[in-house]
């Protein structure tokens, strides 16, 4: 399995939304989480397709580069 990070989005931001659960199927580019920072609300996707193993924030997080998102295990023939 993979864990799945926050990318540089350019200061910190805190989790409004969460778009998945644990065992959800997911897509590239599928969005993870919306944060929102002090400029405005960004939804983070997902840079591989798999299934969510486990989801390793929850709502009102604060979140900066590097944070783990969710740990996936790719698809079976997804790269």
């Amino acid at each position: 399995s993979e864990i799945i990070r926050v990318p540089d989005i350019g200061g910190d931001g805190e989790v409004i939304e969460l778009l998945v659960k644990t065992g959800d199927l997911i897509e590239v580019e599928q969005g993870l989480v919306v944060l929102e920072s002090a400029k405005a609300s960004m939804e983070v996707p997902s840079p591989k397709a798999g299934v969510v193993k486990s989801v390793s924030v929850k709502l009102g997080d604060k979140l900066k580069e590097g944070d783990a998102i969710i740990e996936l295990e790719p698809a079976a023939g997804a790269r």
